[in-house]
C-alpha cells in the first residue's frame, strides 16, 4: 500500500454510511453499523500483507497453501471512539496484538492532551493499524502516530471511518509515509473543529453520552 490515501467506496460502506449519519439513528444502530462497516474497511486497510507458501494436508491431499507471512499484526485503538472500529476489525483479525492510545482535545486549543498509553511489544516487526472513526484537524492522529514511531513502529497504516481535508493534509505533512483509508472525504471542517456534514460527535453517538 503506497498511496497516501485510499477512499473505499463499495456501496455497502457508503450505504451504512449514510444511515449512521442521520441524526435519527439510535444509539444501538450507530453501534452496530460501525462493527460492520469495520469489517469492510478492514478488507481495505489489510490489503497486500505478506504472504507465504506453508504445506498442508487437505481431506484429499496434500497442497502448498498462502497463509500470512510475519508476527501477527498490531491494531491500536486511539480512545475512545476508535474501539468501535477496533471491536469489528478483532472479529476478523482475532489473533491480532492491540493497543490503545488515550488523547483528548483540548476544545479551546483544539490540541490533543494524552491520557494513557499501552502498546504491545515488538511494533518494529509488526503492520500497526492505527484507529479512529474520524480524521479531523489531524492533530490527535499525528500525536498517536508519534508515540507509535517512537514506539518502534514502523509500517504502520491509519484507518478511519470519515475524514476532513484538513486532516488528511496535516497527516501527509507530518507522516508522509503512513497510508490512510477511509470511507469519505468530507467538505470541510466548522469554527468547532468538526467534520461537516459528518456525523457529530462519534463517541458521543457510539455511547450515547454528551
Amino acid at each position: 500500500m503506497s498511496q497516501h490515501l485510499t477512499l473505499v467506496d463499495h456501496p455497502l460502506v457508503q450505504h451504512k454510511l449514510t444511515i449512521m449519519r442521520d441524526k435519527e439513528t439510535s444509539t444501538k444502530s450507530f453501534r452496530q453499523l460501525l462493527r460492520e462497516i469495520s469489517h469492510l474497511l478492514a478488507y481495505e486497510v489489510s490489503r497486500n500483507l505478506p504472504m507465504t507458501d506453508v504445506r498442508i494436508e487437505t481431506p484429499l491431499e496434500a497442497m502448498d497453501a498462502p497463509m500470512i507471512e510475519g508476527k501477527k499484526l498490531a491494531l491500536v485503538s486511539i480512545l475512545r471512539a476508535g474501539n468501535g472500529l477496533l471491536d469489528g476489525i478483532l472479529d476478523l483479525i482475532p489473533a491480532a496484538r492491540v493497543g490503545f492510545v488515550g488523547l483528548y482535545r483540548d476544545e479551546e486549543t483544539l490540541q490533543p492532551v494524552q491520557y494513557y498509553c499501552k502498546l504491545p511489544e515488538g511494533l518494529e516487526d509488526r503492520l500497526v493499524i492505527a484507529v479512529d472513526p474520524m480524521l479531523a484537524t489531524g492533530n490527535s492522529s499525528v500525536a498517536a502516530i508519534d508515540l507509535l514511531k517512537e514506539a518502534g513502529a514502523a509500517n504502520i497504516r491509519f484507518l478511519c471511518l470519515l475524514a476532513a481535508p484538513e486532516g488528511i493534509a496535516r497527516m501527509k505533512e507530518a507522516h508522509p509515509d503512513v497510508p490512510i483509508v477511509t470511507a469519505a472525504v468530507d467538505d470541510h471542517l466548522n469554527e468547532m473543529g468538526y467534520i461537516v456534514p459528518g456525523l457529530g460527535d462519534a463517541g458521543d453517538r457510539m455511547y450515547g453520552t454528551k
